[in-house]
């Protein structure tokens, strides 16, 4: 195919709005360096594009998931859920207290070994 027609290309892309915006995703994606799958012949890219298009030599799900992908503004972002949220607060309080309380003890003149941590219990198993 020398020339490309849209009416080749609508065959595979039924909607022509939907044909540009798939035709000028590829495009970039040539531009950005994507490996042709067809020969060139002194082509641009969008003729490029709408030859690989027209030969059903590019993925169209690919693209339009990438064409979307590159239009989506917002990006959502999968949160934690409250039930997580809680126990790390609760963790983060309880780290502080605990911080705060070896704080206290330094303060009153007691090491941390001074809490009755290193003694021996007798268990009466003799």
């Amino acid at each position: 195919m020398a020339r490309v027609t849209v009416e080749d290309c609508v065959l595979k892309v039924p909607n022509r709005f939907e044909l540009v915006l798939i035709a000028g995703q590829r495009a970039r994606d040539i531009s950005a360096g994507a490996k042709l799958t067809v020969e060139r012949d002194n082509d641009k890219n969008p003729v490029v594009a709408l030859r690989e298009i027209a030969d059903d030599t590019v993925p169209l799900d690919a693209l339009q998931n990438a064409l979307i992908q590159n239009l989506q503004k917002h990006v959502e972002v999968d949160e934690p859920e409250e039930d997580e949220m809680e126990g790390f607060i609760a963790d983060r309080d309880l780290a502080f207290e605990n911080v705060a309380n070896e704080d206290e003890m330094i303060e009153d003149g007691m090491s941390i070994n001074d809490t009755g941590a290193d003694f021996d219990v007798d268990s009466g198993d003799e």
